[in-house]
């Protein structure tokens, strides 16, 4: 069995990197801003997810990982 990984990196100058992924402090300040406009009120499923959403790009910031960032909203 051949294991191959998901993602070959590109070779060559050919290369234009993607977006760059937010940093923790720009993602911290994403999920801050998200709670404090909800304060005392209820979510809707669509903020729930976008909160994970911000939760998850804060992870791989604070963890420097650029790769697959599943968004769920």
């Amino acid at each position: 069995m051949v294991l191959t990984p998901r993602h070959t990196p590109p070779v060559g100058p050919s290369h234009t990197p993607g977006p760059t992924p937010p940093s923790a402090a720009e993602a911290n300040e994403a999920i801050r801003a998200l709670v404090d406009a909800r304060a005392g009120q209820d979510w809707s499923s669509v903020e729930s997810a976008a909160y994970e959403v911000l939760l998850i790009k804060w992870a791989a910031a604070t963890r420097g990982v650029a790769g697959d960032i599943i968004e769920a909203a």
